[in-house]
């Protein structure tokens, strides 16, 4: 399989496609660039609008291949946008906002996030603890905001001391499919309200 087999089934990229892949000092580099068929999307609204001009060219990185870094390269698109009313940039699926790192990086880094520390996790991927740190908690709110609590019909209450002395967590558990539900600082009644 090749390198630019790998980052298409890695990377979202309908409306875009891989150009070259070319090694680097540090790695390899894929170009993208906009594929001709679709009309870009609006950043903010994700409305197809239509192109006005480009910027400048982005790097963004994404999961290494092997202990090999790779970056995908896109000068991403300005578009006017008739629904939101404005000049945006383009959406770009494989990132979230203004980051610099793919959403597969992301989702790889709180995975790693959950089995080894952070600081651990940051120096396996050579980035800083705070990307690491960022990346849990867009899973965490996305996790929150996709979650399905129809079918929770036991729970159960914990209160657990979290460091020495008198520092408690109140935890509530889904019993059935064991699982979080939710988890708040303090053991008292408020806590839960």
């Amino acid at each position: 399989m090749l390198v630019e087999s790998l980052i298409k089934k890695t990377v979202e990229l309908q409306g875009f496609r891989v150009m070259t892949v070319k090694k680097v000092a540090n790695g390899l580099e894929a170009e993208l660039a906009p594929d001709g068929r679709y009309a870009p999307r609006c950043g903010v609204c994700g409305h197809r609008s239509r192109y006005r001009d480009s910027r400048p060219a982005r790097r963004f990185r994404h999961v290494p291949l092997w202990g090999i870094n790779v970056h995908l390269v896109y000068a991403p698109r300005r578009v006017t946008c008739k629904r939101c009313g404005g000049v945006h940039v383009e959406a770009m699926p494989w990132v979230s906002g203004k980051r610099q790192f793919t959403r597969a990086l992301m989702v790889t880094l709180a995975t790693w996030a959950q089995i080894l520390p952070w600081k651990q996790v940051a120096s396996l991927f050579h980035c800083a603890w705070s990307t690491v740190a960022a990346a849990v908690d867009e899973a965490v709110t996305y996790g929150l905001a996709h979650r399905d609590l129809s079918d929770v019909t036991h729970i159960g209450i914990d209160e657990i001391s979290r460091k020495r002395g008198h520092v408690y967590v109140t935890n509530v558990y889904d019993l059935k499919r064991r699982r979080l539900l939710w988890s708040g600082e303090g053991r008292a009644g408020e806590t839960l309200e």
